[in-house]
């Protein structure tokens, strides 16, 4: 008997350990605003299964795509609260709580995809990592936008001139509104997710946005040109909440990291890659394609250059031109 009440103590305690263990277990829930056939989703997906394998199951992340955790401002909002544990967010998202994030939004500052990658993988991108970080949100990898195009319903877009008095549906931030009010165009910024129905109804009139977005969310039946401006790069932050991260071992964090840097790089190359495949997609569904003017554009938009000079500082400014060359 005595061996037995033995045998029963120890089993009870390693069923309470191994409760404890499967207790520990820490989820992480990420949210986006984009399609399920995005590159943001299907990385993240990848993402999520590396992480569960590399922590043994310790660490569990669930995606939840489509705007299912809010809106971009409110995924922020809820990160610096720490009341919402992660997202894949586009960059200049980040403005309300640091406002340095808004400088890639420069129109002309990225002639490259690399160019972008550079500036974002060191000094830019580490400098606003470090200023997020005080605000409560912890960057795990600069993810892409990639490059914005124009698509309206009145008329190919060539120079300048052209969007004048076309109302063009932009993210509500400062430069971005600045950027086409300097081009001569009605900026409007309304909701994504309102988007589509918006160029339905006639509410505006073009909207800018990359390749992918524009496809994946057909907006090929509600917009007849399409105008390759690649006005701007777009990156895109996977992060998480700094109460969040602190609940992490070191040896977890160590494998999310690991995780983050590896569906980077493969985000970044679907990205270019979906470039080329979403535009023949988007010339397949009868949309019209037209190249612009850039040298016209890029003097068109030198007052902004100046105007936030003066607001990010020379230094910064510098540093994006340096990257930028």
């Amino acid at each position: 008997m005595k061996k037995f009440a033995a045998f029963l103590a120890l089993a009870m305690l390693l069923t309470a350990l191994f409760a404890c263990s499967a207790q520990a277990a820490t989820t992480i829930k990420i949210g986006h605003v984009l399609n399920t056939d995005h590159s943001w989703h299907k990385c993240l997906t990848g993402f999520a299964a590396d992480v569960n394998k590399a922590t043994k199951g310790g660490v569990e992340i669930k995606i939840y795509p489509s705007g299912q955790l809010g809106n971009e401002k409110d995924m922020v909002e809820g990160l610096a609260m720490q009341t919402i544990d992660g997202g894949l967010i586009g960059g200049g998202s980040f403005q309300p709580v640091e406002p340095t994030a808004g400088i890639e939004a420069l129109p002309y500052a990225w002639p490259t995809h690399e160019a972008a990658y550079k500036a974002y993988d060191g000094e830019l991108g580490n400098a606003i990592l470090g200023k997020l970080e005080k605000k409560g949100i912890v960057g795990l990898a600069w993810w892409e936008n990639g490059f914005r195009n124009i698509t309206n319903n009145k008329r190919p877009i060539v120079k300048p001139e052209d969007l004048k008095g076309i109302k063009i549906r932009v993210t509500p931030d400062k430069m971005r509104l600045d950027t086409f009010n300097t081009l001569g165009s009605t900026p409007m910024p309304i909701a994504f997710g309102e988007l589509y129905s918006a160029l339905q109804q006639g509410v505006v009139d073009a909207q800018e946005n990359p390749y992918a977005i524009i496809y994946s969310n057909a907006f090929y039946e509600v917009q007849k040109y399409l105008s390759i401006s690649n006005h701007i790069w777009g990156s895109a932050l996977l992060c998480i909440n700094k109460t969040v991260w602190k609940k992490l071992s070191a040896a977890d964090q160590k494998a999310v990291l690991t995780a983050a840097k590896k569906w980077c790089k493969i985000q970044r190359d679907m990205t270019k890659k979906d470039e080329a495949d979403c535009l023949a997609k988007l010339k397949a569904k009868g949309m019209k394609v037209n190249s612009i003017d850039v040298k016209a554009f890029q003097k068109a938009v030198a007052p902004v250059w100046k105007k936030y000079e003066s607001e990010f500082g020379k230094d910064t400014i510098d540093l994006v031109r340096k990257y930028g060359k």
